[in-house]
């Protein structure tokens, strides 16, 4: 189903086209993407709506070929992305946006982030967040293993691929490590 509803911008009020699209994901539940942009303020949101119950889930997936960065990956805005070989940890906040990409796109992506911290840090900061997008960059080539952990407390995120292992989701706060 695709549908377009024209209404005011969230953000200035001007009218607009709010797109709302149902996509079909294998293994996995019915989704809608639900897209606005506006032309004069430039508020735009994107986000992702799993149409099926889920229960909480945790999806891990060791990526140790250059043919592991084509699983899918689907986050929803109350999803949780963690990479433990970058220490990376992405939570979901009040502006976050749900997406369905692959691998490399959540590489990509976490890549965009550390462009932005590299135009305002200094020092310290700075080194890491050069050697952060150069392990990346690495990781990208799909020669330097690492592990994609996707985790949702409505179960509406996941990775799909067949050597991704669901299990049981577990809250950060009692992780033992």
């Amino acid at each position: 189903m695709d549908r377009v509803i024209r209404a005011p911008c969230l953000q200035c009020s001007e009218e607009i086209e709010y797109l709302y699209k149902t996509v079909e994901i294998p293994y996995f539940s019915d989704a809608l993407i639900t897209t606005v942009v506006c032309p004069s303020c430039g508020f735009r949101s994107v986000d992702v709506m799993i149409l099926g119950e889920n229960d909480p889930a945790r999806y891990t997936l060791a990526v140790t070929s250059p043919k592991d960065m084509e699983g899918r990956v689907v986050r929803s805005t109350t999803g949780t992305i963690e990479i433990p070989e970058l220490g990376i940890l992405v939570e979901p906040g009040p502006i976050c946006e749900g997406f369905i990409t692959n691998v490399e796109g959540v590489l990509v992506r976490i890549e965009d982030v550390i462009d932005r911290v590299i135009t305002w840090s200094e020092g310290e900061e700075l080194d890491r967040a050069h050697e952060l997008k150069a392990r990346i960059e690495e990781m990208r080539s799909g020669t330097v293993p690492f592990v994609l952990i996707v985790q949702d407390k409505d179960g509406n995120s996941a990775i799909i691929h067949p050597n991704a292992e669901k299990s049981a989701f577990i809250e950060y706060e009692d992780r033992i490590e």
